[in-house]
């Protein structure tokens, strides 16, 4: 648990364009508020209270005045030896490599600072401060193309910074999942710590990012091979895995609706991310050029599952809109006929992962010296949800 602290406290810091900064936390923030708003303090759109320090004199009597009001509501005043931290996290996204911003985000509650747990993606040392440690406030970092950073004070230090992944993926506990990357600790200087992002966390943000959609795509393709092997062996048997007999082949046709069912929830992740796997693979720059013909058959599989594809997102997009969501029956009936619709895609793709993996491996971003590199694997994958989902058959 974060350490324990007043329960209204002011951080005061300093900024070149803003003046002083006071940012008001704790369980009873609104005090600290109080007397930031008493004191003369304008408050920001983000919860941020700022004074302008460009008059000497009227910034001591500002002062002068908080230390006032702050004794009145028993807030306490803590003063940053760092700059203000929405300041660097703009100089630091200026000098990152494409189009970057800079928000400053404020959690004056402690329960606030919980929001951050599922859109973490690491497990090291990010995860760790904000477990021990309270973080009123942090700088999120973005690209505009997904890619979102968390950028906060290191904890027991006087200076650098902490900064890790943040992701609006569904995901089981970070601590299980060997594809998070690492946080990485950055010098105080912003120049610098643009460049520690740029050349060390970026790519490792981005190999991450290549073997988790790996892994979605072959713990998919591996959930739909084993229903596909149970629904084969009965077919070719005529008996239940058990060994009973059908007694009606007719049931058959049950089965395979059955089967497409749950097929399409798990191809829901080929489709979903595939796609850009199968862009980065070229194999004419690998040991194995000869996939190349696998991979056009994968293309063309996807390309071909593509309305089907359009018709669920459009059907999700629309019934979350509606008061009620369709009934479950409905949900199985619809996964049943997209499940049918894309079988021969299913197949191709079942018949052609091997050299699917082996290709996708071989791209993982970092170039040629990955090739030899296996992409860790994970085990258990969830879904994401969609109204009437069932989970898989086993």
């Amino acid at each position: 648990m974060p350490t324990p602290s007043p329960s209204a406290r002011i951080t005061l810091s300093t900024s070149r364009t803003l003046g002083l900064v006071a940012i008001a936390s704790g369980q009873e923030y609104h005090k600290a508020a109080h007397a930031l708003h008493e004191a003369g303090f304008s408050r920001l759109p983000n919860g941020a209270f700022v004074a302008p320090l460009a008059d000497a004199h009227a910034a001591r009597a500002t002062a002068s005045a908080l230390v006032h009001h702050a004794h009145e509501h028993s807030a306490a005043i803590t003063t940053s030896s760092r700059p203000h931290l929405g300041d660097v996290g703009t100089e630091i996204a200026t000098r990152l490599p494409g189009t970057w911003s800079a928000e400053l985000q404020i959690y004056s509650h402690p329960l606030w600072q919980e929001d951050l747990w599922p859109m973490l993606w690491e497990a090291g040392a990010m995860r760790q401060a904000v477990e021990d440690h309270r973080v009123p406030f942090a700088s999120v970092l973005k690209n505009g193309s997904g890619t979102e950073l968390l950028l906060i004070e290191r904890p027991d230090h006087h200076d650098g910074y902490l900064l890790g992944a943040l992701t609006d993926r569904e995901q089981e506990d970070a601590h299980d999942d060997p594809t998070a990357p690492g946080s990485i600790v950055l010098p105080a200087d912003p120049g610098l710590a643009a460049r520690a992002v740029t050349d060390t966390f970026l790519p490792a943000y981005h190999r991450a990012l290549h073997h988790q959609d790996l892994n979605n795509v072959l713990t998919a393709l591996e959930r739909i091979r084993e229903e596909h092997r149970a629904l084969q062996a009965i077919k070719d048997s005529g008996r239940y895995s058990d060994g009973v007999p059908l007694g009606d082949y007719r049931l058959i046709a049950g089965m395979e609706r059955d089967f497409a069912d749950h097929a399409w929830l798990s191809f829901r992740d080929v489709l979903e991310h595939a796609p850009v796997l199968l862009a980065r693979c070229r194999p004419t720059a690998t040991p194995w050029p000869q996939d190349a013909a696998a991979l056009t058959r994968l293309r063309e599989a996807l390309a071909n599952s593509q309305d089907a594809w359009n018709q669920w997102n459009n059907l999700s997009n629309e019934l979350y809109s509606l008061p009620q969501a369709l009934p479950a029956h409905a949900w199985s009936q619809i996964r049943g006929q997209l499940g049918m619709a894309v079988r021969p895609a299913i197949e191709t793709w079942l018949a052609d992962s091997e050299p699917f993996e082996r290709q996708a491996r071989a791209a993982v971003p970092g170039g040629p010296a990955a090739l030899a590199a296996p992409s860790p694997r994970q085990l258990t994958t969830r879904p994401t949800p969609t109204p009437g989902d069932a989970a898989p058959r086993r």
